[in-house]
């Protein structure tokens, strides 16, 4: 009786680990860098060639009259003094805002009971349009820069209470009763099991709600102000100064860029614990 010796294919080779090249690890986003900056160069030229051709400069200005507007502004110290009343509201509201967010998010989460009391209400006052709150605020704090900074702080603390709560709700429950078996204290319980369970949802709240920290900010003083960015866009809306209203939309862009830049680094910071995806 002929036994049939099964063929055998080629070997496949094994991949050895090896160290990845600069490239290997730093290519990709090297590559969509570059495609970032190409696209805004395309947009950039083209909006400089059609405007004023195809498009009244009234309406959409040209970056080149955008940049002259900077260099103005720059030199004549309005750019400095405005942007940096506008930078401090918004910081100063964000700190308030994420810390009493953050707080309370990881206080009402802990107590089911409260939490369950307190939510419809505080969804509704979640619900109301937070510029309709600005009137009120002038009332009680004048058109200072306290009524700025309590709006943008009131913009931060819904977005970061909410995603702090939800990561505190969503945490493991057998890490949590794992810690209990093993007689953990309260204390150590929130620091080495709650809070870096719900990190992840800290960490998104304190993202997204960075814009609104800018959008609080820069209503204030669109509603009644005479300084700071949001004051510069209105007065050049009202005497259509359109390379205004863009270089302060710029400079408005960059503040926002950077603050979340630097959230993001925190983000990578906080997250080195977590196992890396393959």
């Amino acid at each position: 009786m002929n036994s049939t010796i099964p063929r055998t294919s080629a070997a496949t080779p094994v991949e050895i680990d090896r160290p990845r090249s600069w490239w290997e690890r730093n290519g990709t986003s090297a590559t969509i860098t570059a495609l970032r900056l190409g696209l805004l160069a395309v947009v950039v030229v083209v909006w400089q060639i059609v405007s004023g051709r195809l498009i009244d400069p009234l309406f959409v200005s040209k970056p080149t009259a955008i940049v002259d507007r900077l260099i103005e502004w720059a030199r004549s110290g309005v750019l400095w003094s405005n942007s940096w009343i506008t930078l401090k509201e918004i910081l100063i509201g964000y700190a308030i805002g994420a810390l009493a967010g953050v707080a309370f998010g990881f206080l009402l989460a802990s107590q089911k009971i409260l939490y369950r009391v307190l939510d419809p209400f505080i969804m509704s006052l979640y619900a109301i349009p937070k510029v309709a709150l600005a009137p009120l605020f002038i009332v009680w704090l004048g058109i200072g820069i306290e009524m700025k900074i309590v709006l943008a702080a009131v913009t931060v603390f819904f977005l970061v209470f909410l995603n702090t709560a939800a990561g505190v709700r969503e945490v493991d429950r057998g890490l949590i009763d794992a810690a209990r078996l093993m007689n953990a204290r309260r204390r150590d319980m929130i620091l080495k099991v709650i809070l870096p369970g719900s990190m992840s949802g800290v960490l998104t709240g304190l993202r997204v709600s960075i814009p609104y920290a800018l959008i609080g900010a820069v209503i204030g003083e669109l509603v009644a102000s005479n300084r700071g960015l949001g004051y510069l866009i209105n007065n050049g809306a009202a005497t259509f100064d359109t390379a205004g209203v863009f270089a302060a939309l710029i400079v408005l862009t960059v503040i926002a860029a950077v603050l979340s830049a630097l959230v993001n680094l925190l983000d990578r910071s906080a997250n080195k614990w977590r196992p890396a995806n393959n």
